[in-house]
Parts: structure tokens; C-alpha cells; sequence
């Protein structure tokens, strides 16, 4: 993977740079040496490592806005960095940038239960925002499986979802408001504690835009009434593309489960190993989640299950309590982590129309053979979020750039059948070279444009998103005109 060549006359201003940090920071809260360093050469797209110049830690508003304001007047790249979990390399430094991890920015700063918001610094993890706010009988909505570990700001920066985003939408859907610094230092506050602001619609230019326009240092978020009661449903096919073609049937029929998640054979072996869920011995499993009252989930798993039947299902099986329900979805949560001990692997994120979802499982299964590598599936399938892992061995040489082509093609096979690049990891390095193969030459020239706007410098977290054919020219051009 291609990254810009590191200005020398930028590394040559390393020592200047960390004493003019330290003036304004606390001194651990600038970090200059290797060794230190090594900690942020990567993010979960771990095949791919840089060490940036300097990292640094700061714990307000006001500290970041002098961080951003040092680096623009010296002309200084930086990579804004949540926890770190990105599968895209959305926080993959260049050797001559600037870490700016918000880690140290974890803080709740007000629950407003009457109005159902929730204002926290940004680098608050994502399922801490449910603990707080629990014992009101309160969650926050979006869960991505890393929900343990991710930070809103990276969970803002990529537009996450999760299992549950069939019912309650991704994070564009549950985001009111952020503050956020552009890289001269300006602080703005966009949306607020409503449902919606007046004038252009920024919020939702910022959600989704991969760190590339400025810095969120603090969120106002939507949490809802926990539901009466929820209870999974396992259903057990054998064939993908049967169960594939079971959830398109499940949303035709206009039932609106809580989550509909898939998990083909090799995923389903791995998930069992590593949590104990009791699951099937079967060539694909869906998770169907349904929720309300006892009768309201009498009746959607009843339709669910008639509409099940017509598939022939191998199991059936609805979860008894609420232990049962628990290890259904430790299982399903699991799933990266247990397929990492057994393997690397890529994982990929398109999006696809449900009703496309036999023919793309089908024919990644003939792609599998025709790359000689395997695929585990595990996705969102009610909304059609596929995360293809492509198992590969990184010691095998050559078996990383083949992983990587086979997964360029699935990708574009994604936007052949009218989906897309990503639907919750972003583009990151991992798919801004694919991003032709999407936009047109007008479309890429929008959004370079808007970057324009917000960043005119292009310093915010280089080598991102855009091909870097198009970034590169894009600079050159703002330079000529200087």
C-alpha cells in the first residue's frame, strides 16, 4: 500500500515542534521517542505499520485546538486517532504527521434524561456511553462489535453501525450535535441537543468524513428507553445462499426485527470454539432479534419462523432465557477476535441490495476458489453490511497482495450489484484506490472540494479516503496557487 514520501524539512522540525507542544500540554502528554511511538504505527488494519513523528494526548477542547493551530502554522500533517480500532487504516500515520489521540478525552459532561441526550468528550468508548446512562433505563443504539474498546470519535469518523443498526440505524442516525476543531485551531459547535439545527446540514457532512475535515473532541448524543424485552431466534440452513435468500424474504414481508446477522460455516466452527453458544452444526446461521412485549415477540418470531419454514431450515430455535440469549450474541460478538486465533485475515465491509444477497455469497464462494483462499462471512445481513475476513498467512509470501485483490474484487462486485465501498470501517488506505471504480471524475471533484473548505492545507489525516493520485494533484494545485 502506497504512502506519501515523508517531507524531510518536517522530520528536520521534530525537536521544535515537541518543545512548542510541551508549552502548552502536559509533558507526558507529548510523546517523542521510538519506543513509545510503536504503540501508534497501526491500527486494526495491522498489515500495514508507520511510525509517526509525534503523538500527543490531550484532555480538552482547548488543548486540542492548540495542537491543531501548532501543526497548521508549521506546516504539520496530522492523523486524528479514536482507540484505535479501525479495519480500514483510518488512523494509519505518515512518517512526518502528528498522532492526535483523544483517548485521555473520556468524560460524560451531562445527561439531559428529560430530553433523552447525552453530551460526552469524544473519546469516550462506545458501550461506556450505555453504562452511564443505564441505570436510568436508558442505551445508546449503535454497537459495533469492537463497542467494548472504540471511541465515539472514531464511531463519528466512520459512521459505525452495528448488529442492531437494522431497528435503530448507525451513528449518523443517534449523532444531535459535535464540537469540532478545525486544523487552524477554530473551534465550531455544529447541531446541538435537538432534533435538528437550522441552516446547511454540516453534521452530516462531518459524520462519516474519516477525520479528513477537523477534530471531534465532544459529542451530544441520542439514547433511547431501553425495550420491554428482546429475545434471538437461531435458524440454521445449509447453504448460504438459502439463508441468504431466507433474510431478503424476511424484509419483503415488512418485519422490522432488531438485528438479522448471518454467519456461514467456518465463522459459525470458530465462534463456537472460542464462546460455547450451543450453535448448530450447519453450513449458515442467522441471529434474528426481535423486541417489545411478550406478545409483540410471540408475533414477529412467529411470522419470522412460518417465513423460515419455507426454506427448510435444518434448527429452528428460539433462545429460552436469558442466559441462552446472552451466549447467542457473545458468540456473534466474538467473531473477529475468535477468527483471529485460528488465522489472519482481512476484513472487508461493502454494502449490497438484501435482495442481491444469494448471487454476491455465491459468487464470493467461486471467487474463494479462484484465489485459493478462503472467506469467512459474517455480516449485518437485514440492512446487507458484508464483512467478508479473508484468510490468508501473512509469513506466506505474496499471500497479503493476493488477499488484497480478492478482496478488491469483492468490493467492486458490491458496487456492481448497486451497493458500495464501505457501509460502517470507512475508507481509510484499505479501499481509497477503489474509489474510481464508484465515483466519476464530478463526484471525486464534490468532495475534494469540501475537504477544500474545511482543510484548505490538506493536513488532516494525508493519504486517506481519496486516491492518491487525486489528493496529490489536489495539492499541488492548492500549492501552486499560494
Amino acid at each position: 500500500m502506497d504512502m506519501p514520501i515523508p517531507r524531510p524539512e518536517r522530520l528536520a522540525r521534530k525537536a521544535e515542534l515537541a518543545a512548542a507542544l510541551r508549552r502548552h500540554l502536559p509533558q507526558e502528554a507529548v510523546i517523542d521517542t521510538p519506543a513509545q511511538l510503536r504503540a501508534y504505527e497501526c491500527d486494526a488494519l495491522a498489515a500495514y505499520r508507520c511510525p509517526p513523528m509525534l503523538a500527543v494526548l490531550p484532555s480538552t477542547t482547548e488543548e486540542v485546538a492548540q495542537i491543531l493551530r501548532l501543526c497548521h502554522e508549521m506546516d504539520v500533517p496530522v492523523v486524528p486517532r479514536g482507540a484505535g480500532t479501525s479495519l480500514a487504516g483510518g488512523s494509519l500515520p505518515t512518517a512526518d504527521s502528528v498522532i492526535l489521540g483523544v483517548a485521555r478525552m473520556n468524560a460524560v459532561l451531562e445527561a439531559d434524561y428529560a430530553n433523552r441526550v447525552v453530551r460526552v468528550q469524544s473519546g469516550r468508548t462506545n458501550l461506556s456511553v450505555t453504562g452511564a446512562v443505564e441505570e436510568e433505563g436508558f442505551f445508546y443504539a449503535p454497537d459495533p462489535s469492537s463497542q467494548l474498546a472504540c471511541a465515539i470519535a472514531g464511531n463519528i469518523a466512520m459512521n459505525s453501525g452495528g448488529a442492531h443498526c437494522l431497528k435503530y440505524g448507525v451513528t449518523t442516525n443517534n449523532l444531535l450535535g459535535v464540537t469540532l476543531v478545525m486544523m487552524d485551531g477554530t473551534i465550531c459547535e455544529i447541531g446541538g441537543a435537538h432534533l435538528d439545527a437550522g441552516g446547511l446540514d454540516l453534521l452530516g457532512v462531518i459524520c462519516g468524513s474519516e477525520g479528513q475535515l477537523g477534530v471531534v473532541t465532544e459529542a451530544t448524543l441520542r439514547i433511547l428507553p431501553k425495550p420491554e424485552g428482546a429475545r434471538p431466534m437461531l435458524l440454521a440452513f445449509d447453504s448460504n445462499e438459502v439463508a441468504g435468500a431466507c433474510v431478503s424474504d424476511i424484509i419483503k414481508a415488512g418485519i422490522l426485527p432488531v438485528a438479522i446477522e448471518f454467519m456461514d460455516r467456518p465463522c459459525i466452527q470458530a465462534c463456537e470454539d472460542f464462546a460455547h453458544a450451543g450453535y448448530p452444526d450447519c453450513e449458515a446461521l442467522l441471529i434474528v432479534e426481535v423486541e417489545g412485549s411478550e406478545a409483540e415477540i410471540a408475533d414477529q418470531l412467529g411470522r419470522i419462523a412460518a417465513i423460515a419454514r419455507r426454506h427448510d431450515p435444518l434448527e429452528l430455535r428460539e433462545a429460552r432465557d436469558a442466559e441462552e440469549a446472552g451466549r447467542i450474541w457473545l458468540g456473534r460478538k466474538s467473531a473477529f477476535g475468535a477468527m483471529g486465533q485460528i488465522n489472519d485475515y482481512m476484513c472487508l465491509d461493502g454494502t449490497i441490495p438484501v435482495t442481491e444477497l444469494p448471487h454476491v455469497l455465491k459468487r464470493i464462494g467461486e471467487m474463494s476458489v479462484e484465489y485459493g483462499l478462503r472467506v469467512a462471512n459474517v455480516f449485518h445481513a437485514g440492512d446487507g453490511n458484508m464483512h467478508p475476513l479473508i484468510l490468508y498467512n501473512a509469513n506466506t509470501p505474496g499471500e497479503l497482495e493476493t488477499c488484497e485483490a480478492f478482496g478488491a474484487e469483492i468490493l467492486k462486485l458490491c458496487v456492481e450489484v448497486g451497493g458500495c465501498l464501505t457501509g460502517e470501517h470507512g475508507v481509510g488506505i484499505e479501499k481509497r484506490d477503489l474509489m474510481w471504480h464508484q465515483y466519476g471524475a464530478a463526484d471525486m471533484e464534490a468532495q475534494m472540494a469540501v475537504k477544500d473548505v474545511f482543510d484548505p492545507a490538506w493536513l488532516l489525516n494525508p493519504a486517506k479516503v481519496f486516491p492518491l493520485d487525486a489528493s496529490d494533484g489536489r495539492r499541488a494545485v492548492l500549492a501552486a496557487a499560494e
